[in-house]
């Protein structure tokens, strides 16, 4: 299960580079094209808008798979193993049921928008919507995964740390953990 669950996160970051790529030619072009030839791509707001949208839902996939998310942990590092899975037993159960929300509500709002139009390249507007279902999906699954792993006792007192403080520090240990390992091997 995980070596699939690592494949799909791997295709989302392909598809991510492809989506960056067809969003930056998008706009940069638009803009040439508007500077240089006093036209335009009319359809490059628009998609430019939806890429971004669907980028930001599969990046916070991958990111939830990373544990990559920020977030603190001031209550739960002063605790013991017990307290720390309990509170990530409740983070958990917290998270698929903020996920059931969006999935409920990503899904409705693309039944409702079916049949409505974007205005400028006449597509679905449930397409914008369905970002929501598809992250919705993919976060539940992993949460799911993630939870049974912690209640059936899978996971050590590190793998309770669902979050990182800020990016600087994760920066911080990344680069002491190369340096001890670089040690290690002298």
């Amino acid at each position: 299960m995980t070596t699939l669950i690592d494949r799909y996160c791997r295709a989302i970051e392909w598809l991510l580079v492809a989506l960056l790529a067809l969003m930056v030619l998008l706009v940069f072009g638009n803009v040439v094209m508007r500077y240089a030839l006093n036209s335009g791509i009319t359809v490059s707001e628009e998609v430019s808008r939806w890429l971004f949208v669907w980028m930001t839902f599969l990046g916070a996939i991958v990111a939830l798979k990373e544990h990559g998310h920020l977030g603190t942990d001031m209550l739960t590092s002063h605790l013991g193993f017990a307290g720390k899975k309990l509170c990530a037993i409740v983070a958990q159960v917290l998270m698929l049921y903020a996920t059931w929300l969006l999935f409920s509500g990503s899904l409705a709002q693309a039944r409702i928008n079916w049949d409505v139009e974007a205005p400028v390249t006449g597509a679905s507007v449930a397409i914008f919507y369905g970002s929501g279902v598809v992250f919705a999906v993919s976060s539940a699954v992993l949460l799911a995964l993630q939870l049974w792993h912690t209640v059936s006792g899978q996971v050590s007192e590190a793998d309770l740390a669902m979050s990182q403080e800020s990016e600087e520090l994760a920066q911080i240990g990344d680069l002491h953990l190369d340096r001890s390992q670089t040690f290690r091997k002298h």
